[in-house]
């Protein structure tokens, strides 16, 4: 059973349409990276598949759960507020801004949810907390503010928070895009460090070295559809054209 379904998704803005006729499947402990050129539709299908936004048609799954699916008329609807729930607990996101609480110290951050959306006691959520800390290189940084980290460390700090939650997949929004160079490897590198953790990640980046080393499976989108899918070996060596003309620019960095 695939831990993510999404079937013939459709989404326009008005009348621009930016996801045409869509599917991507994302199996346990995947690592998938979605790339393309600016405008493509990677932000939008991953928004779709949080909840964010919701498909104007075609299906989404996250395993046995039927979270929208069509009507009779071709329009998707979305299942009870309950199941809603239930699937909102099965995966994380990480944005490209960081989305912290500012008021808040970074223990407080990382911890809020664990206490008051899974209920569970300070001490134990603290506990799941530091230990996140720890792993992302932060131990020392528990009491700080937002203001007081880098862009890599706030970053560092949004992943910890939604690895909090112990979801099965997690989604990452181009989770370097509003970082300096020299704090996106960092980041990168506490990306890669996740994989022993055997959760499901779904990426969207352009870094298209990071997608080619870390990556199970490879999506290139481009005008709201899918050119190409497959391993990294496959899609980053592929003869379509049009992903050849996207990958050129990159030439110098794989």
């Amino acid at each position: 059973m695939n831990l993510l379904e999404m079937k013939n998704v459709k989404k326009n803005f008005g009348n621009l349409r930016v996801l045409k006729d869509i599917s991507i499947e994302v199996a346990d402990g995947e690592i998938v990276s979605i790339i393309g050129p600016s405008g493509s539709g990677k932000s939008t299908l991953l928004r779709c598949a949080t909840l964010l936004e919701t498909l104007d048609s075609g299906t989404l799954k996250y395993q046995d759960k039927v979270v929208a699916e069509n009507d009779s008329s071709g329009k998707a609807v979305y299942a009870d507020k309950e199941t809603l729930k239930q699937v909102k607990s099965v995966y994380g996101l990480v944005f490209q801004q960081f989305n912290l609480f500012p008021h808040w110290n970074v223990l407080q951050n990382v911890t809020d949810a664990v206490i008051n959306v899974q209920k569970k006691p300070r001490a134990e959520a603290e506990k799941i907390g530091r230990d996140l800390l720890e792993k992302m290189g932060l131990s020392d940084k528990a009491g700080y503010y937002p203001y007081q980290l880098s862009g890599g460390q706030q970053q560092r700090v949004a992943i910890a928070r939604a690895l909090a939650l112990s979801p099965k997949v997690l989604f990452f929004d181009e989770p370097t895009s509003a970082l300096d160079p020299e704090l996106t490897g960092e980041v990168l590198k506490v990306i890669k460090s996740l994989k022993d953790l055997n959760i499901a990640m779904v990426i969207v980046t352009h870094e298209m070295a990071f997608a080619r080393d870390i990556s199970d499976k490879v999506i290139f989108m481009a005008d709201g559809v899918v050119v190409e899918r497959g391993s990294a070996e496959e899609v980053f060596n592929s003869d379509n054209e049009r992903m050849k003309a996207f990958l050129g620019r990159y030439k110098s960095i794989l």
